[in-house]
């Protein structure tokens, strides 16, 4: 199938659609009840992304990942236009527009409506066009730190949004991380960060949060969250895991090609479905969709 579609910055900029709304609600109550986790699909519109830089900004190329995924049984397609690897340059938001507003206009024209899409930006300016366009939740991996106004959007549009840990901006955040207690550190941040979200208005069903795993953090900080992902479940709000082909996992198992590291991350998306996980991001859908649900049948039994 080949898909055309130009990119028009009046028309991202309309009022937010009525179904933005009824999306939201579903994914609250997906959220929320005790049902299989969920599956994020990781869909880059980046040429410097760490693992799948370059693959997809044709909006063919994208369009076909994401029916791919959607074939897999991926639950949610989250879609950024800024690599957040270790070492990246930030992207000015008309280039992040640039790139992920004609993917998520074509998803809801061309592809199955009702698919829940995260725009995986810190810029209220994006998040706002994607909304928009028809994405439904933001994926703020500063926790609404880079730009505060993030969060009011989402308590004005009644998006969920989720909030991850990072220590230091991308371009230096693995320069010599440091903790004294990791698992205490991101939990009070996490804590601080839920604080401004429910200030901002937003409702405490609408906030998931995220433990940042590789996002300033020495291999030993990562292993130690994962062992404690239960802490982290333990306040209360859906928790997001990404791991997915993640590094500390490539020098564990002497690995240097992030896409062989497909396994590892399965692993990591078991580990985290025993622990009360609710949400994976993840590369590799159907391996992960796997791991979750004989995981996730394997609690059910206890």
């Amino acid at each position: 199938m080949i898909y055309s579609l130009q990119y028009s910055e009046s028309k991202v900029l309309a009022i937010i659609p009525e179904s933005l709304h009824r999306n939201a609600q579903e994914l609250r109550d997906m959220f929320n009840q005790p049902d299989k986790p969920l599956i994020m699909g990781i869909l880059n519109i980046t040429p410097d992304s760490f693992s799948d830089g370059g693959k997809f900004t044709d909006i063919n190329e994208a369009l076909q990942q994401v029916e791919r995924m959607l074939a897999e049984g991926v639950d949610i397609i989250d879609i950024g236009g800024e690599s957040t690897r270790p070492g990246s340059n930030p992207v000015a938001a008309a280039d992040q527009q640039k790139r992920v507003i004609p993917v998520i206009t074509a998803i809801r024209q061309q592809l199955k409506s009702s698919i829940l899409i995260s725009i995986d930006t810190t810029s209220s300016e994006v998040a706002k066009a994607a909304l928009a366009a028809g994405a439904n939740i933001i994926n703020d991996v500063s926790a609404g730190q880079d730009d505060e106004a993030i969060l009011a959007l989402a308590a004005q549009t009644n998006a969920p949004v989720i909030l991850m840990h990072s220590q230091g901006a991308p371009k230096t955040m693995q320069d010599n991380p440091f903790y004294n207690d990791v698992v205490r550190e991101v939990i009070e941040f996490l804590k601080k960060r839920i604080h401004a979200a429910l200030k901002a208005g937003i409702k405490k069903e609408k906030i998931a949060i995220d433990p940042g795993i590789g996002f300033g953090k020495r291999k030993q900080d990562n292993l130690d969250l994962l062992a404690h992902l239960d802490a982290l479940v333990a306040l209360g709000f859906p928790v997001l895991l990404g791991t997915s082909r993640k590094r500390f996992m490539g020098t564990i198992c002497a690995v240097t090609e992030p896409s062989e590291l497909v396994t590892a991350t399965a692993i990591t998306t078991a580990l985290g479905v025993l622990a009360g996980v609710r949400i994976f991001r993840v590369h590799d859908i159907k391996e992960n969709r796997q791991a979750a649900d004989i995981a996730w049948a394997i609690k059910q039994s206890r």
